[in-house]
């Protein structure tokens, strides 16, 4: 496994402190997400991504991308619009991922990860907002595929696709739609034990996010202060010898970015095994 961590927990640092700081800490990689502050998909150049290309390739870090931005679109609504947005809204997620999956191909990222975003017609059927959701992906996914990137699907409480089981509606329609799980997820959104569905879904997983949380809550918490196991969560990982990469996710925990990833490598580093 490569332990990566997530860039939107270094939110107060340059982008290229940040990885000459995780580079330190002994990470394999970074999960860029990409930011008004952290290589904007809409103001960066070229030559700049070219450059932070190169940064990471002296550092021997990898990179994967994730699509997580709140306000990268709209400066007034977090994470909006969405791929289930309105007709001349939605366009504006698709362009986005567009851009992220040419932004991929240049830097040397394997994937792309994704989500639904929330339901907003509430008079629709869940099956006509997954229809129209796999709609809307389909030339996203084709797009993906011509720059041989992976475009990899989480789901994510409080949106249309916030569990497993919606996943795996959506997948019907998407066949070989790959899968991102992130573990604090697992504990906010599905049952005990959390490491069966890791080995449930191991022909689908492409990615994995880690973090704790509480019990039925979607809290992004480090390590231990949530309800996860994270000797369970190491086994099923290994049951399945997953191979890929391990992204720690702690968004809120910028304030005190360099001790949380120095901890966060710490604690991980000894359920590597």
């Amino acid at each position: 496994m490569f332990l990566h961590y997530n860039t939107n927990g270094f939110a107060h640092h340059r982008l290229d402190d940040a990885v000459s700081l995780l580079a330190d800490l002994g990470y394999d990689g970074i999960a860029l997400t990409p930011d008004v502050h952290h290589l904007d998909p809409y103001r960066t150049s070229a030559t700049e991504i070219d450059a932070f290309r190169a940064r990471l390739e002296r550092l021997n870090l990898g990179v994967t991308i994730e699509a997580g931005a709140r306000f990268v679109l709209d400066p007034g609504r977090k994470h909006w619009p969405t791929l289930l947005s309105p007709r001349g809204a939605f366009e504006r997620r698709q362009d986005f991922y567009v851009r992220l999956i040419d932004l991929a191909e240049r830097i040397g990222a394997p994937l792309v990860s994704i989500w639904s975003g929330a339901s907003e017609d509430v008079t629709a059927t869940q099956d006509a907002q997954l229809d129209a959701l796999a709609e809307r992906l389909r030339p996203v996914l084709d797009h993906a595929k011509k720059r041989s990137v992976a475009l990899t699907f989480e789901p994510e409480p409080g949106m249309l696709v916030d569990t497993l089981a919606m996943y795996a509606r959506l997948a019907e329609r998407l066949p070989g739609l790959p899968l991102t799980i992130d573990t604090g997820h697992l504990a906010a959104s599905e049952s005990e034990p959390y490491g069966a569905h890791i080995e449930a879904h191991a022909k689908d997983l492409l990615y994995v996010q880690i973090d704790d949380a509480p019990k039925g809550r979607h809290e992004h918490l480090f390590f231990g202060e949530g309800v996860l196991d994270f000797a369970e969560i190491a086994r099923a990982l290994n049951t399945i010898d997953y191979r890929g990469v391990v992204a720690v996710e702690l968004s809120r925990h910028s304030h005190d970015a360099v001790n949380t990833a120095r901890r966060a490598a710490e604690f991980l580093r000894k359920h590597d095994h």
